[in-house]
């Protein structure tokens, strides 16, 4: 049984169940109290993976910000030569 959706019961009576589908679908599993959503199950992998996309994003959006305080623009080969002098490349 891999549904995505399963009552919260299934936590204890099918637990090795829902660890193995998080962890190679590396999607989360849905849990549900009474016919409502309650919780979900995710692997740490996929959970790291969606915080780090969670802080690109918000890096993402920083940058974005801060493009409208200044009139300033790099070109690419600015930037990269910039980057390899941080990492003494």
């Amino acid at each position: 049984m891999n549904n995505a959706i399963r009552p919260v019961s299934d936590l204890r009576n099918n637990f090795a169940d829902i660890s193995k589908t998080v962890h190679e679908t590396g999607k989360p599993v849905f849990l549900t109290k009474n016919g409502f959503g309650d919780m979900v199950v995710l692997s740490m992998e996929a959970y790291e993976n969606m915080q780090f996309e969670s802080e690109i994003y918000i890096k993402l959006k920083e940058a974005e910000k801060e493009t409208k305080l200044s009139e300033r623009r790099f070109s690419a080969k600015e930037v990269l030569s910039e980057l390899k002098g941080a990492i003494n490349v």
